[in-house]
């Protein structure tokens, strides 16, 4: 797998982890403050900043795992 699908299926990934977050939230406190379009905002934004860092990360870390 590629460098760039891998990093957009982390962002994906924490996106949806993110949202399901929020919901289980939502269905044992109660109202959390955020409506789903806020929570579905943030989780674009931190989709984006999960797959720029593990763009960034996966050559060392693939460095690391090679010594």
């Amino acid at each position: 797998m590629n460098r760039t699908r891998s990093s957009l299926l982390w962002g994906l990934v924490g996106a949806l982890t993110f949202l399901v977050l929020v919901q289980g939230y939502r269905l044992l406190v109660g109202q959390l403050g955020v409506n789903l379009l806020n929570a579905a905002g943030i989780a674009l934004a931190l989709g984006s900043v999960v797959s720029l860092v593990s763009y960034v990360a996966e050559p060392r870390l693939a460095a690391k795992g090679r010594t």
